[in-house]
């Protein structure tokens, strides 16, 4: 890891020749190709000016009006049934993110792309109605956000998610939620009376306590100590917290796994979850592009490492197997979540989210 002290004596070092410039602030410091896109503009000279636009990473803000929010999820081991995401892309820039690939449906580049056009559904609100006023409904929980986390800096301004809570409160409507961004504490409020009637449960994403391997692998995420405090003041609040640790990289954060749990259990989480690192479709390109410029000391044997758990390669498509990986690396990690798991109490109780109040706004409640 660099140094990330600053000495204000130091002269700047003189950028060498064709150096490339490292975006700070971004994860992702490419554009990939897109699969879906027959033609595309590159930059074959580094000099070159002709028709050619220096890439503007400024975040925009594009908003969308779709026909549909609510999405049936067919993967098995995903543990939800359906999903809603009010934003598409995700300006928190987590190189590792697996939602990336889908950015490219909407004509777009999983690299930078994805952290700095934010597509905003503003209609989703609406949608959200229409869909749970749809007789043919049978009340599931739905998960917010099953794709891009749902409190990432673009709700500060455009609040859809709140107004997702407040519509599946009026319907009692259960919905289970995952992030990594403070910003949730602004509708405590909110959380605290769906949780009342045990329509909300929430995971909390923690990868690393290390504040210089956060602010380049998710680099605009709040720390790790605003992240428990989230678990801490939501579950004071009566909010059921859990702890997400993934994914879990050999080489660059699945040590802290301990370290995670017992902090995330002592703030009042009492649930967990954890992924094993895959780099699927262009995932692989530019984390790869990422950890050889971050970690140029170690980042051979990350990348063994990785393959290590999945067979000789990057990715697994395998349902079941994917988000585990197979072999001695991803053992022993899902060996330490089991027994700190045990140690910690987390996972302990049988709990569900309730379906039963679900009703339509003018309805009586249910006969049977």
């Amino acid at each position: 890891m660099k140094n990330s002290s600053y000495n204000p004596n130091e002269k700047p070092r003189p950028k060498q020749e064709n150096e490339e410039t490292y975006l700070k602030g971004r994860g992702a410091q490419i554009n990939t190709k897109n699969r879906f896109l027959i033609n595309e503009s590159t930059r074959e000279h580094i000099e070159g000016i002709d028709d050619w636009t220096e890439e503007d990473v400024a975040t925009q803000y594009i908003e969308i009006f779709p026909k549909t929010i609510v999405n049936k999820v067919d993967s098995p081991d995903v543990g939800m049934w359906y999903s809603m995401n009010p934003y598409q892309g995700c300006e928190h820039g987590c190189i590792y993110c697996y939602a990336r690939n889908s950015f490219e449906y909407w004509g777009y580049s999983a690299g930078l792309d994805f952290e700095s056009k934010i597509l905003v559904k503003k209609n989703a609100p609406d949608l959200l109605r229409k869909f749970l006023m749809n007789p043919k409904w049978e009340c599931l929980p739905i998960s917010l956000s099953g794709n891009t986390d749902c409190y990432q800096p673009a709700e500060k301004k455009f609040r859809i998610t709140r107004q997702l809570l407040e519509v599946c409160n009026e319907f009692n409507q259960p919905v289970g939620m995952i992030t990594k961004n403070a910003g949730m504490l602004r509708d405590k409020d909110l959380l605290q009376e769906m949780a009342k009637k045990k329509l909300i449960s929430i995971l909390v994403s923690i990868t690393s306590f290390n504040e210089d391997l956060r602010r380049v692998m998710e680099p605009r995420t709040t720390t790790a100590n605003q992240r428990l405090k989230i678990i801490h003041d939501l579950s004071q609040a009566g909010v059921r917290m859990g702890v997400m640790l993934g994914p879990m990289i050999p080489g660059l954060n699945e040590h802290e796994m301990q370290r995670i749990m017992k902090a995330a259990t002592d703030n009042g989480a009492t649930f967990s979850a954890y992924t094993f690192i895959r780099l699927n479709g262009a995932i692989k390109i530019m984390f790869h592009d990422w950890l050889y410029k971050n970690f140029p000391d170690r980042a051979d044997k990350v990348w063994h490492l990785i393959e290590g758990g999945h067979g000789g390669k990057v990715n697994d498509s395998r349902w079941g197997v994917r988000m585990r990986g197979e072999g001695p690396i991803s053992d022993l990690v899902r060996q330490q979540f089991h027994k700190y798991n045990k140690l910690y109490g987390l996972n302990a109780e049988r709990w569900e989210l309730d379906c039963s109040q679900f009703r339509r706004p003018g309805e009586q409640g249910r006969l049977f």
